[in-house]
């Protein structure tokens, strides 16, 4: 009997497992520094204008565009100095023809002036008289009312990752604490009579656990909870029981299996006994990957990952991080990626899709990627990479000079 039946598709496997899950994550409160990587579990609506006043974008003087029209260094513009603006306090004066006002940045424009002459454009001529050496259109060097963000207005949509940037927008608005989806709890186990603990010396024939540990790293910084549930040997039972707890405990199950193809389908017989529809996928046309197993049960995503260190730690990139996406209700984003230039050849075998790692060179015409030539177990060489490339399925490798996107090893 072949290993395989069929080999699917690896972009359609993924859109059909994915559509399967159903189950999502609950919500809850947190201070909105404390929701860094987190997924916005509602809308954030402005419940005021940002900024709530005219504010200046630079050092200068505060001025009526009209008095600096025609103004030049050969022929300037000559106005009354009738103040300083107080930083984080309205002005108490009013701008009158003629007049101007020194204004620092961020500082609230006084009544009457419509525009702000750069410091750089100005000179004294008297102690109470400021030359303007260039005219200002209005609204020039203005931030107006609302002009980074409008009252009423959705600024950031549920769904959204929240990053440093976001943090910043909830903090100009007041939102110290903020609603996001609860972390993903995900059962990690790790599979073979072969594989130790990392702390114990490997004896002939054993391989220390890697997978267990750079799985949880990544999870951790995709807003899951990894939940190791320790090793489990090469037996049906075991590894059922095992599976069961994960299940009942966690909002997914990821099983790193050994190389055979016999706990390969204990694994998949594993996954079928958890709930329908059980195993969708078995099998990729993908490499490193090939053997990876897709699975949903009552809604849950559940998948067996290949357990060479390299080939379990791309497809969790590839699969894994989806299905956390799709827990979690989070908008799809792309995946972060350089162009760069082919450095040298990246043979490969038509048939199935591979992901090479590759290490990134900055030049002066841009991003040179230099194939890093690996095997599916040595995880020293994913230590080198910067990124991976595709090469398709009907690719026979991709000559040197090829301009392809570098997709970001997280």
């Amino acid at each position: 009997m072949p290993e395989f039946l069929i080999l699917a598709d690896p972009d359609e496997a993924r859109h059909e497992w994915l559509r399967a899950v159903t189950h999502r994550v609950g919500e809850e409160t947190v201070p909105s520094l404390a929701a860094l990587g987190r997924v916005l579990a509602e809308d954030i609506v402005a419940h005021e204008p940002i900024p709530g006043f005219r504010r200046s974008t630079v050092d200068g003087y505060a001025v009526r565009a009209a008095d600096t029209h025609g103004a030049s260094e050969a022929l300037p513009a000559y106005l009354t100095l009738v103040g300083e603006v107080p930083m984080g306090a309205k002005p108490t004066f009013q701008l009158q023809a003629g007049q101007a006002a020194l204004i620092h940045t961020g500082g609230m424009l006084p009544e009457g002036a419509d525009a702000v002459v750069m410091l750089e454009h100005t000179q004294h001529s008297r102690e109470d008289e400021v030359e303007v050496l260039k005219a200002v259109a209005v609204g020039e060097n203005v931030i107006e009312v609302g002009e980074d963000v409008a009252q009423g207005q959705r600024i950031i949509p549920a769904g959204t990752r929240i990053r440093a940037a976001e943090v910043g927008g909830l903090m100009a608005l007041g939102r110290t604490q903020v609603r996001v989806r609860s972390l993903v709890k995900v059962g990690v186990i790790s599979t073979g009579d072969e594989v130790v603990p990392p702390e114990v010396q490997p004896g002939p024939g054993q391989v220390r656990d890697i997978n267990s540990y750079t799985l949880s790293a990544i999870l951790q910084s995709w807003a899951a909870e990894p939940k190791r549930y320790g090793i489990v040997p090469d037996d049906e039972e075991a590894l059922y029981r095992t599976a069961k707890q994960a299940f009942d405990e966690c909002d997914m199950v990821v099983i790193t299996a050994g190389s055979s193809a016999s706990t390969r389908d204990m694994t998949a017989t594993v996954i079928n006994r958890l709930g329908e529809p059980g195993v969708l996928v078995h099998g990729l046309r993908l490499k490193p990957g090939k053997p990876t197993i897709l699975g949903v049960a009552q809604g849950k995503p559940i998948i067996g990952l290949p357990g060479n260190p390299v080939s379990a730690f791309i497809n969790m990139l590839w699969f894994v991080i989806p299905a956390l996406e799709r827990l979690q209700a989070a908008r799809a984003r792309p995946w972060p990626r350089w162009r760069a230039i082919l450095r040298n050849n990246a043979p490969s075998e038509a048939g199935r899709e591979e992901w090479i790692p590759v290490r990134l060179h900055e030049t002066e015409h841009g991003f040179e990627a230099e194939v890093v030539f690996y095997k599916s177990n040595l995880i020293f060489r994913l230590v080198e990479a910067d990124g991976l490339i595709r090469v398709p399925a009907d690719a026979t490798g991709l000559p040197a000079g090829t301009e392809l996107d570098v997709y970001a090893l997280l």
